[in-house]
Formats: structure tokens, sequence, C-alpha cells
């Protein structure tokens, strides 16, 4: 049988998944290889939900949100039995090694079936929250960022009509990024991130001198690791006598039509995974650092730890008021 090459999305989904998906089939094509698209994650691996992929099947997806692989969480991966299983299903479709596309816990997931079932397994980091370690960008970081961007532009406009402070919670999970990069793009008057302490007085003094300096509308973006949104906007209407109001902008921000930089990446990611597996390479990381394709070893790229850009959130700081 010929050889073939699987490709999952895991964890959640990232606007360029799908652009990825379309550089691991056509490279894996191009190689003389079968691909096998594997539907909902580990989960649908479990239970040989697989399909095989042509150069037709992946049309016309690549400026398309979301993942036509679909995804899942699998918990049923973290036990050994399971893993096993997945590898014998690997092996019965004669797989050369398989591309995961997704995050810290999709990485952890391609380890054990690469320790434990012998099965070449690259990863591909794709998640909204640029918080995997080891690359400095990862898929659909910049489409959720714009999506951001464009929805608090929007919010703005009843802000100003209303004389009101608006607080946005971003996503981002237990980062900080988004929100941070966001904040800077909006011209929010603060920014509160889960990475550097806040100071409730401060924030609001900040917005009082704007205020007493003819400014009548505010924009602060919280990232929602901060998990404090509500207590916030509470606290800035008590502490300024200025109306304001919560919007959290939700899973809208992992929607949409990937940007260009997505597109991108995501292709320059899915061809680097598919060269990795024809050289023989297993168990890598494929990432980005100074705008360059590079891959490292999964277990060290879990390891790295990510810092926070301390400059960035000095200049959102003194440029905003």
């Amino acid at each position: 049988m010929q050889k073939a090459i699987g490709v999952l999305t895991s964890g959640g989904d990232a606007p360029g998944m799908n652009a990825a998906v379309r550089a691991v089939t056509r490279a894996a094509i191009n190689k003389g290889y079968r691909v096998i698209g594997i539907q909902r994650g580990y989960n649908g691996l479990l239970h040989g939900e697989c399909v095989e992929l042509s150069c037709r099947d992946v049309s016309d997806i690549i400026q398309r949100g979301g993942t036509i692989l679909y995804t899942a969480r699998c918990l049923e991966f973290k036990q050994e039995e399971y893993i096993l299983k997945a590898a014998e299903k690997c092996k019965s479709l004669n797989m050369e090694g398989l591309v995961v596309i997704g995050g810290d816990g999709s990485f952890r997931g391609a380890a054990d079936l690469s320790r434990l079932g012998n099965i070449r397994c690259i990863g591909l980091p794709g998640t909204i929250d640029n918080d995997i370690q080891c690359p400095e960008y990862t898929i659909g970081y910049d489409t959720a960022m714009n999506t951001a961007m464009e929805m608090i532009d929007k919010l703005r406009d009843t802000s100003q009509s209303h004389d009101r402070c608006s607080v946005v919670e971003v996503m981002g999970r237990n980062a900080g990024w988004i929100a941070l990069n966001v904040a800077i793009a909006s011209g929010a008057i603060a920014c509160i991130t889960p990475e550097m302490p806040y100071d409730m007085n401060a924030i609001a003094e900040k917005i009082k001198k704007a205020h007493e300096a003819q400014k009548e509308h505010f924009i602060v973006v919280v990232a929602e690791g901060v998990n404090n949104s509500e207590g916030i906007t509470k606290g800035i209407q008590e502490l300024t006598g200025i109306e304001t109001r919560l919007t959290v902008l939700g899973h809208v921000q992992r929607g949409g039509m990937p940007t260009l930089r997505d597109r991108v990446a995501a292709s320059q990611m899915g061809y680097r995974a598919v060269e990795l597996i024809d050289s023989g390479a297993t168990n890598r990381v494929v990432g980005m650092k100074d705008n360059k394709i590079i891959d490292v070893d999964i277990q060290e790229a879990l390891a790295m730890k990510k810092p926070f850009d301390t400059e960035l959130y000095r200049v959102c700081n003194e440029i905003t008021f």
C-alpha cells in the first residue's frame, strides 16, 4: 500500500488551520504520499473518522476560517491504552507520519504517540492565544487580533455617543498577548493582563485626568486570564463616576477569514512539516523565529517559557492617555 501522511486539527480552532491542512495535503501528494484527513482530532483517530484527501478536496479552503477536519478534545488520549490504540490505527493506514495542528495539549498527545506508539509526529502551532513557548508566532493569532481590533473600533462609536467607558474582555486563555497588541492598536487608555500587576486606583486616576482634559469616552482592554472583568468594570464606574459597561468579545475572535499573515505562515509551516516527515524526523514542533521557519523537539518546546513583552507593555501605558 502507498505510504500516507495523516493530518488532524486538535483543541480550539484557529483561523489558518485550513491553510495548513491544504499545504500539508498538497506538499505530501507532491512527494508521492497519500493523505489521510482525521476528523475531530485524536477522538476521531481513536474512532476511525478518517478520509483520504486529494488536491481537489482542499481547493478553495485557504480563505475559510475554522477547520474542515473539525476539532474536539479527547480526555481518553491521556491514557496509554488509547494512545497505543491510536498508533495501531495509524499503522493500519500505513501512515509514514502524522501532522498535528493545535496547542500545548495537542503537542503532548503527539509526543506520547511518538514515544509510546512509534509514530512520526510533527506539531504545528495552531492557537489564537500565541501562548506556545517555542514559536514567536502561532497560526490564528494575527486574525484574532485584527478581529478584536475591528470589534473595538465599532464599539468605540457607541462609547463616544454615550460618553461612556467600555471595558472589553478579549481572549487569550492565560496569556495577555492579544490584549496588549489590541490595546495599542485601538488606542485604549489601559490594558490589563495576567502577566502584569494592575492598580485600579491608578487606572481610575488616569481616566479622570483624561476626562478633565476633555476626553469623553474610554476603552479599557482586559485579557480573559485576569478573571475579573466584571469587578474591573464596577470598580472603574465607582472610582470615576463615569458610566462603564463590559463587553466580552468571546468566540467571535476565533472565526472569520484568516489574514494574509496567517495564510502564509500556515502554508510555510505545513510544507515544512511534510519535509520533516519525508526526511525521517519525528517528535518535532514547527515554529517561526525571526520570521524564519524552524523546528525543535516537542519536549524541548513544551519546557520553554515564553516571556511577556514588558517593553511593549511600557509603550502601551505611556502612549495611551
